[in-house]
């Protein structure tokens, strides 16, 4: 004798591995945009860190501590720490402030979305005069 089938699913067959699979494929999709966003913050820190540095260095090229053109060795500094330079700017007296717009490409897995870059700008100058130390004879009354 043969017994027929039993069951609570009835005619629900199969649904499990449906609903396992668009579970699977929502917990990629988090992942890879958990990945594009700390990317993107990387790439930012990393633009940031390269344009102080660069807008540093322009600075003191700019008040002949080191030797070259202020803008080119801010070009030079940002290629060294990965970045390139979208812009440079002199102001100041005698152009002794320098401020530098730099881009930092990323996308790696995501090169697909077209060339992405984080950005900053950041601003250097000689210190504010007159400028001493803390417990420095100069400035005491």
């Amino acid at each position: 004798m043969r017994r027929g089938r039993t069951g609570y699913l009835g005619a629900e067959h199969g649904a499990g591995t449906a609903l396992v699979a668009g579970l699977v494929a929502l917990i990629l999709m988090g992942i890879v945009a958990v990945l594009a966003v700390g990317a993107a913050a990387e790439a930012g820190a990393r633009a940031g860190t390269a344009a102080d540095l660069a807008a540093l260095a322009g600075a003191d090229a700019a008040r002949g501590i080191t030797a070259g053109e202020p803008c080119s060795v801010a070009a030079a500094t940002a290629v060294r720490n990965g970045a390139r330079i979208a812009g440079c700017r002199r102001s100041g007296a005698g152009g002794s402030i320098v401020e530098v717009s730099v881009l930092v490409s990323w996308g790696g897995a995501f090169s697909g979305l077209g060339e992405l870059h984080g950005t900053s700008r950041a601003r250097a100058g000689p210190p504010a005069s007159p400028w001493t130390l803390p417990g420095h004879p100069a400035s005491l009354p």
